[in-house]
């Protein structure tokens, strides 16, 4: 295809995203995560007009339940009028067909819905559960008119913290009766956390799980000004508690325009995209099989220069 070709199609493929085209939509995260020829050009021209859809991630251990939880929140979103895209990076995911039956009825029922867009993405061996085609999709809902954007991460951890490069707000799962999820979030998910959500909480244990969260927020140094992280309690089986969590949710974005943070966040999140943009081009470019990469390869191997000069003079040579 010809450059001016390709410019054409690319042009009519974000004015078709604009639209709020579903099959837009997703042809176009096809071709973000096949890296395809012309995607960056559709993701430039869209690009300005993004930044208007809260952006919500949810995290936590698996077994919490959060693809129940991100079918319930966009079941209630819907029910106020708002779209929604929701961004899966999880493999075992419902959105994959990898939940029990009762989760794939309910998403079943949303799945007519042209308000809803639903959207599998792998992980690609990245540690944060994330991958730059999960920014890229962003992008594209975004720029589609959804109100809401949900990310539903794979659940790794410590590593998850990721998500705080991608969404405004994050919220955190967990589930009486599972100390791992308590000993997650020590481990580093607990200043990720702009909502702490207790799922499943009809089950025994709750309030004590309620408890110590809530001391362990009580023991984490606070300035003043800083927005006062809740804990809520859902059963996402029944759809128990997520109309709040929605407001605390909406509390959440709220506070973010009022005290500037919101404009704070959006930077972290752009220098996020360039940093992962500049390695992927740099290790595109470097990589098995190009010539300069596989000189520097002898020169290591036979001991002639040591494998941070041999990196430096590559980088040296990309300009």
């Amino acid at each position: 295809m010809s450059a001016q070709r390709r410019s054409l199609s690319t042009r009519s493929l974000a004015d078709a995203i604009r639209s709020g085209e579903a099959g837009a939509v997703a042809r176009t995260l096809t071709l973000i995560e096949r890296r395809a020829p012309g995607v960056e050009e559709a993701l430039a021209d869209l690009y300005p007009g993004t930044g208007r859809a809260h952006v919500v991630g949810i995290t936590g251990s698996p077994g919490s339940g959060k693809s129940t939880l991100v079918a319930a929140l966009a079941s209630q979103y819907r029910s106020e009028g708002r779209s929604v895209g929701v961004l899966a990076v999880d493999p075992s995911s419902v959105f994959t067909g990898g939940a029990i039956l009762g989760d794939r009825i309910r998403m079943a029922a949303l799945s007519g819905d042209a308000g809803v867009f639903i959207r599998s993405l792998a992980t690609r061996g990245t540690l944060g559960g994330l991958s730059r085609a999960v920014l890229d999709s962003i992008t594209v809902l975004d720029a589609s008119g959804k109100d809401l954007i949900i990310i539903e991460t794979v659940g790794v951890g410590q590593a998850e913290v990721d998500i705080i490069s991608a969404a405004q707000t994050v919220a955190v799962v967990s589930v009486p009766g599972m100390g791992d999820d308590i000993q997650a979030i020590k481990a580093g998910l607990l200043e990720v956390a702009d909502v702490h959500v207790v799922n499943k909480a009809d089950r025994d244990g709750a309030h004590a799980t309620v408890s110590e969260l809530r001391e362990m927020l009580r023991l984490t140094h606070r300035r003043p000004g800083q927005w006062n992280v809740p804990i809520q309690q859902t059963v996402a089986t029944t759809g128990g508690g997520v109309e709040d969590l929605v407001a605390q949710f909406d509390a959440h974005l709220s506070w973010l325009a009022d005290t500037g943070e919101r404009e704070r966040r959006a930077r972290r999140n752009s220098e996020t995209r360039i940093r992962w943009a500049v390695e992927e081009i740099i290790l595109d470019r470097l990589k098995p099989g190009s010539p300069d990469f596989d000189w520097a390869v002898e020169k290591v191997t036979a001991r002639r220069t040591d494998p941070h000069s041999a990196a430096r003079k590559l980088i040296q040579q990309l300009g």
